[in-house]
């Protein structure tokens, strides 16, 4: 529980620092801004060149190449997680037992001593329930926030449009759609996993689409473009890791 507390307050920090504080983005010559913010400026703007000045199809192929190139990082995550998995449902009728011993303590002796065999189990068979791979999600950040600036504070962007909207008025529609492609995401990511460990995701898995979903209403719809491709993306991307290691998974039995 303490983990999950401490994801969902990461999401919120950085979703609302998004949203608050992108208008402090749009000029300047910071690190960030140099080396995060102007790069993918310019690949969005010699794209939209490229396919006849169309700045949506360039924020979709730019969101394109940023998931492709981060996608190994994200397939080994989704690795390390499965195996995770794997080890502990290996040991849980042994954590189980040791837990119910460890309701039943009544002196602080007792429990010390339960607890101390609870980590002994981990150590035993190589678990680490702390460390499920969430490091490649923090070190994704600062790329995706430096495309998401690029979007938000591109003035060209804002004066196009796309399809049937325009990239720098909100818009409804795709605010639903990009709200939907990470519900759905979310739902994908819970295929296979144990009833436990879905009441623990439940709550970071929602707030993901409905935050998306609140930002998108009033952000211009380039960023809403820009969250609908991505989640499509990592739908497609939770679907081949989950098929990839789950044969993995059954080679190995």
């Amino acid at each position: 529980m303490k983990r999950t507390m401490q994801l969902i307050m990461l999401f919120l920090v950085s979703t609302l620092f998004l949203a608050g504080c992108s208008a402090k983005s749009g000029g300047g010559d910071g690190f960030f801004n140099e080396f995060f913010v102007q790069p993918f400026s310019i690949a969005i703007q010699s794209l939209a060149e490229w396919f006849s000045g169309s700045y949506g199809v360039a924020i979709i192929v730019v969101t394109l190449i940023i998931r492709l190139i981060l996608m190994p990082s994200m397939l080994n995550m989704y690795k390390k997680q499965q195996s995770m998995k794997t080890k502990m449902a290996a040991i849980k009728p042994e954590i189980d037992d040791v837990q119910n011993r460890l309701k039943e303590a009544t002196s602080q002796e007792d429990k010390q001593q339960l607890q101390k065999e609870m980590m002994y189990l981990y150590q035993k068979h190589g678990v680490n329930p702390l460390n499920m791979g969430c490091l490649p999600l923090l070190l994704q950040m600062p790329v995706l926030m430096g495309f998401y600036y690029a979007i938000r504070s591109s003035e060209e962007i804002a004066t196009h449009s796309f399809m049937w909207f325009d990239l720098g008025q909100p818009d409804i529609s795709m605010a639903i759609i990009a709200g939907i492609l990470y519900y759905i995401q979310y739902k994908v990511s819970l295929i296979g996993v144990p009833d436990a460990q879905k009441k623990q995701m439940k709550i970071m898995g929602l707030l993901s689409p409905v935050m998306i979903l609140v930002i998108s209403l009033t952000a211009p719809a380039a960023l809403p473009l820009y969250w609908a491709v991505g989640g499509l993306f990592l739908i497609l991307q939770t679907w081949l890791g989950r098929k990839l290691y789950s044969q993995s998974k059954e080679e190995a039995s």
